[in-house]
């Protein structure tokens, strides 16, 4: 695995190294031993798969807070996602800065996804199907989000948003007294 710095410290995009033959290809999506390498040592505690039908749907952007703030890894298995990120870390010195990536089936890429990072996607194809590998179990009592057109981070989307939940319209905006997750 090939592990690329993003401009927001701690936060990757994995490459897979697959190996491919007359058969097709074969590659792994973690590996202790590698993920090392970035210092992630916590237990991959839960794995998550969704499935969005159409192109420009939006889900986002969610986080949990300590002390069940967790790290997330997500891979695009079929078809082509905008993800985002966005850090929410509050002694952070790219607080309140997003960054966005093409993940999808044909560069099998991953993002890594830090701990007081809020996360969320846009679709670019119909039915995209997704996996997350998570540090920390889904706590509803410790969930949170940042609303997706938040004028405070300012997220250039690559399309108008085509669907969205009432849920993850409702998040709130940021106010100027917004101090960011504590961890």
């Amino acid at each position: 695995m090939k592990f690329k710095n993003l401009n927001l410290k701690g936060a990757y995009i994995i490459e897979a190294k697959p190996y491919e033959d007359a058969r097709g290809m074969f590659t792994r999506l973690y590996c202790e031993n590698e993920f090392k390498e970035i210092n992630q040592l916590k237990k991959i505690v839960q794995i998550n798969y969704s499935l969005t039908k159409g192109k420009g749907a939006l889900r986002g952007m969610h986080y949990q807070k300590p002390p069940k703030a967790e790290i997330k890894m997500v891979r695009c298995l079929s078809g082509s996602i905008f993800d985002v990120i966005i850090d929410l870390r509050k002694d952070s010195n790219t607080f309140l800065k997003w960054h966005g990536e093409v993940l999808s089936s044909e560069n099998r890429r991953m993002m890594y996804i830090p701990e007081g990072f809020a996360h969320g996607f846009q679709t670019l194809a119909p039915s995209c199907e997704l996996l997350y590998f998570h540090t920390e179990f889904y706590s509803q009592d410790f969930e949170g989000g940042v609303l997706y057109d938040d004028p405070g981070v300012d997220i250039k989307w690559p399309s108008a948003v085509a669907e969205i939940t009432e849920k993850d319209m409702s998040y709130p905006l940021l106010s100027k007294e917004f101090e960011g997750i504590k961890l």
